[in-house]
């Protein structure tokens, strides 16, 4: 059997991860404004167009694999170094193989506005 092996990592990112805050008694996340650089593979397919409640949107979407962390878990984000945009972690990211050496998951951008 084959050893998985991803694409380059040619893009430069920053993982987010968040602090917890109580105020009244409830978690909030609260985010940093900077994170550490991780270089990975960031892949878009030109959003995924939908209609919510009337209103037309655009979800910018991407899958991105990089180097196995265990730090990177569901309720971070990920801000691109270049740009600045921030996507949320859609899904809990997979170990491939199982063997703690690459990692791949689906964001999501997050958008402000109406």
């Amino acid at each position: 059997m084959r050893e998985y092996r991803p694409a380059l990592f040619t893009t430069p990112i920053k993982l987010l991860a968040p602090g917890y805050q109580t105020v009244k008694g409830v978690p909030r996340k609260i985010y940093p404004e900077d994170g550490e650089l991780i270089w990975c593979s960031f892949k878009t397919y030109g959003g995924t167009e939908r209609t919510v409640n009337d209103i037309y949107a655009i979800e910018d979407t991407a899958v991105i694999e990089t180097w196995y962390r265990p730090d990177i878990r569901s309720d971070c984000r990920i801000m691109l170094a270049e740009n600045g945009a921030v996507y949320d972690i859609l899904n809990e990211p997979e170990d491939m193989e199982q063997r703690h050496k690459y990692c791949k998951f689906k964001v999501q951008r997050i958008k402000g506005g109406a």
